[in-house]
């Protein structure tokens, strides 16, 4: 599903002899999304033959990592009176919707009852025990 560009994109793909330059602004629209491989983006300026053109661009998760990480470490680059909390609120929901997933991805590794796996460890006395105890 894409939605409009609500600021500026700039594209540049230079090659030995040849060099392109786009611009994506508010008339633009954009599709973001995560895959089995990487994460793809979609830069898209509909309209005539002549002013048509999108990119595509889809990027590993490793190199993702590291992409995100040289950014983590340029932070300091950025002016202290620019305003950054729509960037730290989406980066804090990405980390949190990340984590998420890690945790439910461990849970459906264990027994969904904590204690179900000590059950197999018991020793015939406790096993008596928990039967009188049940009953």
């Amino acid at each position: 599903m894409s939605e409009p560009i609500p600021d500026k994109a700039e594209i540049v793909l230079e090659y030995p002899e040849k060099f392109y330059v786009g611009t994506f602004e508010r008339s633009a629209r954009f599709d973001a999304h995560f895959d089995d491989k990487g994460a793809s983006l979609l830069l898209d300026h509909p309209g005539d033959v002549d002013a048509r053109k999108s990119v595509h661009l889809h990027v590993h998760y490793a190199l993702l990592a590291d992409i995100l990480s040289s950014l983590t470490r340029t932070v300091s680059a950025i002016p202290t009176d620019h305003d950054v909390r729509d960037l730290a609120e989406v980066a804090r929901g990405l980390y949190e919707a990340l984590g998420a997933r890690i945790i439910s991805a461990d849970e459906t590794e264990k027994p969904s009852d904590p204690h179900a796996s000590d059950l197999g460890q018991m020793s015939p006395e406790e096993e008596v025990l928990l039967l009188h105890v049940m009953e």
